[in-house]
């Protein structure tokens, strides 16, 4: 890997979730949002990304998401459940990325809206082609996913330093 190649993060909000009479964090996902975690895996398997390490929120919902889109990757990054990634802000969800390795050059963050979503709009100082325009005008639905890059350290991730290269959602 080349010195100069960036980083490159991608921010997938889980799938649908159903509404089971169970505290918010254990909420399962739907069986819409079964097929679209499953579909959502196999278009991030279509980037050619091989995840260094995967940080996923522990909700049920982002858990499960993960399990079946992972399955359609090539390769199985590591994967750190992590507690803060659940109801947190961007600025949170920055401070949880301002502390990986930098031996971790590719990275997917599992979480939820509006952090995901908030997080993709902070970070994004320019967008290739129409990518920012579709992000807008469809937000983040469920399964969504937004692809970023930037440059330097974990650490020096903050907003308007990255650039946004692709977004997916399943309607696409």
């Amino acid at each position: 890997m080349s010195v100069a190649e960036p980083r490159r993060i991608v921010l997938f909000r889980h799938a649908k979730a159903d509404w089971p009479q169970v505290p918010d964090h254990e909420r399962p996902l739907a069986e819409r949002g079964r097929t679209d975690a499953a579909v959502a895996g196999r278009k991030l398997a279509d980037t050619g990304i091989a995840f260094d390490l995967a940080l996923c929120s522990t909700a049920t919902r982002t858990r499960e998401t993960w399990k079946l889109a992972v399955h359609e990757l090539a390769h199985r990054p590591k994967t750190v459940y992590e507690e803060r990634i659940y109801e947190a802000s961007p600025g949170e969800l920055i401070a949880v990325l301002n502390e990986l390795p930098d031996e971790a050059r590719h990275v997917i963050l599992i979480g939820h809206n509006p952090g995901v979503h908030g997080l993709a709009e902070i970070l994004a100082a320019s967008a290739e082609d129409d990518v920012r325009e579709r992000m807008n005008r469809r937000g983040f639905p469920a399964a969504a996913f937004a692809l970023l890059t930037f440059d330097g350290p974990w650490k020096s991730l903050e907003p308007a330093t990255a650039r946004l290269t692709d977004y997916w959602a399943p309607a696409d």
